[in-house]
């Protein structure tokens, strides 16, 4: 999948519903603060001056809502996890996601990043063509008007604009030996075994020496020129996965040091790992579709570490209050004429560019 780095699309996880902002996204949300004064009509949440109103939070939760029930059916919301239900669990996500939007708009405040008057004549159409997709009922059901709209575009908008800022020097080269995928096989002879309630039991000196004298003749036949690999694999791995592809880091550090030394076609000596003891077979040194897809994971995970250490250094000393009250008196909208679903496509429309 290739990487867009829009704050809209970081919203839709897996197509439907809000996802991680960035990798760093804080896990906790908004905190648990109950107001101790009377918030204003409306008001859910509080971020220093930043106020997060009920027809913002339904805007979030209708438009998820109905992103699921598209791919899912009506039926999703009869599911539960561990006594949660799912409507619970997308709230408490919807809420999560609202605060971090927040947050991101006073950061982008705090660095004096401004909208152009591109930015905002965008918005303004944006906000207008979602606005008049609505009917009498969603306008209705969910309190919105267009100005309600404009504002909540107006947040990503900048979001967008200060993650930008922040990660900009980072450096978007990545070397091929960094980033470089290989394909192996290989065979396993596991050194535990699993007891009744799932429990790793690791074998004795005796059993692991049985194991390294299995594993050692399988080389043997490995590496004679009359055995294929492959259906050695199938015959005695214990392991179900035969193949892998992977990168630096990804895989256990002896096994992955084994099999980084190997070139095309080679066969290690017994390596042992965690799980056991392997024989490895290189497929491919390189593979470049790989690699080059893994150059945007690397660079996308640096870009939000960075990202990451400059927002929770700015989160911790946020003043924070939810409105425990009205929070809990929000819920899905369960109405067949309230269908609306493209608030993030239309966003996509006119903010997301390659």
């Amino acid at each position: 999948m290739k990487y867009i780095r829009k704050i809209a699309v970081l919203f839709i996880a897996a197509g439907i519903g809000i996802g991680a902002l960035v990798s760093c996204s804080n896990k906790e949300g908004i905190t648990r603060v109950v107001f101790t004064t009377g918030p204003g009509k409306d008001e859910i949440f509080r971020i220093e001056d930043e106020i997060c109103t009920k027809p913002e939070i339904m805007v979030y939760l209708t438009n998820t809502q109905n992103q699921y029930e598209n791919v899912y059916g009506q039926e999703i919301w009869q599911t539960s996890l561990e006594g949660v239900s799912l409507e619970e669990n997308v709230k408490e996500t919807v809420l999560e996601k609202a605060a971090q939007v927040k947050t991101m708009y006073l950061l982008a405040k705090e660095k004096e990043i401004v909208l152009e008057e591109e930015d905002k004549e965008r918005i303004k159409t944006a906000a207008q063509e979602y606005f008049l997709s609505l009917n009498e009922a969603e306008v209705e059901q969910m309190g919105v008007t267009q100005e309600t709209i404009e504002q909540l575009y107006t947040e990503y908008v900048m979001a967008d604009k200060v993650y930008l800022h922040i990660i900009q020097d980072i450096n978007p080269e990545i070397s091929d030996d960094e980033a470089r995928i290989i394909t192996v096989q290989h065979i396993l002879i596991r050194t535990y075994r699993k007891d009744a309630d799932g429990n790793r039991v690791d074998f004795t000196e005796r059993q692991k020496q049985e194991a390294y004298d299995k594993i050692s003749g399988i080389r043997d036949l490995a590496t004679d020129g009359e055995h294929d690999f492959t259906e050695l694999a199938s015959h005695y791995s214990e392991d179900v996965n035969l193949t892998y592809s992977f990168g630096k880091g990804d895989m256990d550090a002896a096994f992955e040091d084994a099999a980084f030394k190997l070139e095309t076609d080679e066969i290690s000596n017994v390596v042992e790992s965690e799980s056991g003891y392997h024989i490895i077979k290189c497929l491919n040194t390189f593979n470049r579709e790989e690699t080059d897809t893994n150059k945007l994971k690397i660079l996308k995970e640096r870009r939000g570490e960075v990202f990451g250490q400059e927002y929770d250094k700015f989160v911790e000393g946020l003043a924070k209050r939810l409105n425990q009250k009205l929070w809990d008196e929000v819920s899905l909208i369960h109405d067949s004429k309230v269908t609306t679903a493209d608030f993030y496509t239309v966003y996509e429309k006119y903010f997301v560019r390659e």
